[in-house]
């Protein structure tokens, strides 16, 4: 799971406009970079401004995906991330940087012209939201279940197979004690037959 890119755009009008974003292009070859993060803001930049406000959508272009938040009041959010980042954490911290952003730079500071604004929770949201299973705490009770749940497989499986082995080892003491009645019977005819009086 990689997170590559959050962008805070306004869409209201056309083209949108890049107010803010973050990238992570440390996956890259140094020489890719330039192109790759030309290419995640025109990717984000052309989602958000075909996103109708109050939507969400979520647009697949090769192994990228953008996860896309527009709001009534002319501003949408974008994530692109690969294929594997769950939709729900995205879609999560979209809805929590839109409402961060809106507090810190009300409508006026962005509503006109080629703004670019400095919104350092991006930044930090990118690194931190590399991992969603930490970052977000449903995600996290999910891996502890299923940890757990793994955890507790194992101790059925390892109590049905000590089960199994203790019903072999019962069978095979019958088979056993049944075995050695007959050697007794066996040996007793064979010394009685013997005997020197």
């Amino acid at each position: 799971m990689k997170l590559y890119y959050i962008g805070i755009f306004r869409n209201s009008t056309k083209p949108a406009v890049e107010l803010c974003a973050a990238k992570d292009l440390s996956s890259f070859s140094f020489f890719e970079r330039k192109s790759v993060g030309e290419f995640l803001t025109f990717f984000g930049t052309t989602v958000a401004e075909r996103t109708a406000p109050s939507q969400r959508q979520s647009v697949e272009e090769n192994e990228y995906i953008a996860h896309t938040y527009a709001r009534s009041d002319g501003v949408a959010g974008v994530i692109i991330a690969d294929k594997e980042y769950p939709i729900r954490v995205a879609y999560s911290l979209l809805n929590r940087l839109l409402d961060q952003f809106l507090t810190q730079f009300p409508r006026g500071q962005w509503s006109q012209g080629d703004v670019t604004l400095q919104f350092s929770d991006l930044e930090s949201s990118l690194i931190k939201y590399q991992n969603p299973r930490q970052a977000d705490s449903i995600m996290r009770v999910q891996q502890e279940l299923d940890e757990t749940k793994i955890v507790l497989h194992k101790a059925i499986e390892s109590v049905l197979q000590r089960g199994e082995e203790l019903d072999s080892l019962v069978a095979k003491s019958s088979a056993l004690s049944t075995t050695s009645k007959m050697f007794y019977k066996e040996a007793k005819k064979t010394n009685s037959c013997c005997i020197i009086a």
